[in-house]
């Protein structure tokens, strides 16, 4: 089979350009709408000390050579959640911003190793007000487009319909056949539990999963393929274990307040209510990275500075959005890199 043209060429560049076009009006659109709103558009440096500490996110390393040969290893982001909440730290109380993030180990028609991620912030308000910022982006993107029945992989999705609402404890019920959070608690989660759940479902089962590991398999196999059809769909009230950045509902410390956007069956935006306890933050973080060196034998060093400056953030709530797959739904297009500008080769 022939290898595709590259995408400077000038017929595939012509194929692309219409799509392309789109995505500079929504990004324009989408930035004015910001703005009026009262949001500071800021840029976050992509190289860090810490490219974030999610267990499943990998990340490209670098270094950086001083001026006398002194060798320093650091990280292209993964996201610029770290640096924005230095910035609420810092007295800032709307923010967004375009960011490339970089994420190792991710290609496909929905990923790219470099990628454009659209985050904001609202300092002192609850995470539901994002929900309502994610139905503007939506119906914003589709005006622009001029379609509001978007499709990808054949599911689609009327975004100018009202948001389906699904905490992950409706969601596991509906669509798995059992309760979830029953299964976790502050103290701990109950693995064995929801094991034996997860093999009366029909859920490959390996003797070394952990209950994260459960969780992750029954949410990709029995969940999402539910998700964001015919409606958009917010799937809210993950369990604590489940959400590392985000604080715990009031008066319930087994659920966090953390959600994500489905549409047309693709992950769209993932949003918190912060957590500003440090303490509470670092113990997360070095979980999330003793994790990660189970899973795949490496750990990234956590960023300090983050963790002092969370003693100064106020109560906030963040989201970050996938910036291409929005302009690939709103475009009909069948991959990201359809509509990157000059996608890595």
């Amino acid at each position: 089979m022939p290898s595709p043209s590259p995408w400077w060429d000038k017929d595939r560049h012509r194929d692309r350009r219409p799509g392309l076009l789109l995505r500079n009006r929504i990004k324009a659109r989408i930035r004015s709408w910001l703005s009026d709103e009262g949001f500071v558009e800021i840029d976050t440096g992509a190289l860090q000390v810490s490219p974030g500490n999610e267990t499943h996110l990998h990340a490209f390393a670098t270094e950086l050579v001083g001026t006398a040969l002194d060798r320093h290893r650091l990280y292209l982001n993964t996201s610029p959640e770290f640096a924005m909440k230095k910035l609420l730290a810092a007295g800032e109380e709307k923010i967004f911003t375009f960011a490339p993030v970089f994420r190792n180990r991710e290609r496909g028609a929905l990923h790219a190793p470099e990628f454009t991620m659209l985050e904001w912030y609202r300092a002192g308000a609850d995470y539901t007000a994002l929900w309502e910022d994610c139905a503007t982006m939506l119906r914003l993107a589709g005006e622009i487009a001029g379609r509001t029945r978007w499709s990808f992989r054949g599911r689609s999705a009327d975004i100018g319909a009202a948001f389906e609402r699904l905490t992950l404890d409706e969601a596991f019920r509906s669509h798995a056949g059992f309760g979830l959070i029953d299964t976790c608690s502050a103290g701990g989660q109950d693995r064995d539990r929801l094991a034996a759940r997860a093999k009366a479902a029909g859920i490959r089962i390996a003797a070394d999963d952990t209950w994260s590991d459960l969780f992750s398999r029954v949410l990709v196999e029995k969940i999402e393929p539910h998700l964001g059809d015919p409606r958009p769909t917010l799937l809210y009230e993950y369990p604590a274990p489940e959400a590392a950045l985000a604080r715990s509902v009031p008066g319930r410390p087994d659920v966090a307040e953390r959600f994500e956007l489905y549409v047309a069956g693709v992950e769209l935006a993932n949003g918190f209510g912060e957590l500003t306890d440090a303490a509470e933050q670092r113990q997360r973080l070095v979980h999330e990275m003793d994790e990660k060196a189970r899973l795949y034998g490496e750990r990234y060093p956590l960023d300090e500075d983050f963790l002092s400056a969370l003693a100064e953030m106020p109560a906030a709530s963040g989201c970050a959005l996938g910036f291409d797959r929005l302009v690939m739904l709103a475009a009909g297009a069948s991959r990201v890199d359809q509509v990157i500008w000059t996608p890595l080769a």
